[in-house]
């Protein structure tokens, strides 16, 4: 259940760096320190899924995002994205 924990950890501060403008300008004021961070949580909560034999997608496409999320505007709906995948894939398997 680590794994489960962690979508949901890492789905809320996906959720946080997809706020417009207040998000980007964190992850700019930073020097793209959050992403790096991301781009390692995303790969420890990827092991542990794969490990507890759960979904993974989220966190596939969470290091995408960590990749890609430099970049204004889609990197701002990456973030989205992935915190919405993250998230429901997190309380979904809470409920099992």
């Amino acid at each position: 259940m680590v794994s489960t924990i962690l979508k949901l950890i890492t789905g809320g501060l996906e959720a946080f760096w997809g706020i417009p403008i207040l998000g980007g300008a964190i992850i700019f004021s930073m020097a793209w320190a959050p992403l790096g961070i991301m781009f390692v949580l995303h790969i420890i909560t990827l092991i542990f899924s794969i490990m507890e034999k759960r979904s993974f997608h989220g966190s596939v496409l969470g290091i995408i995002t960590s990749c890609l999320g430099w970049i204004p505007f889609l990197g701002m709906a990456l973030h989205i994205i992935t915190a919405i995948l993250l998230l429901i894939d997190g309380f979904r398997s809470s409920f099992k």
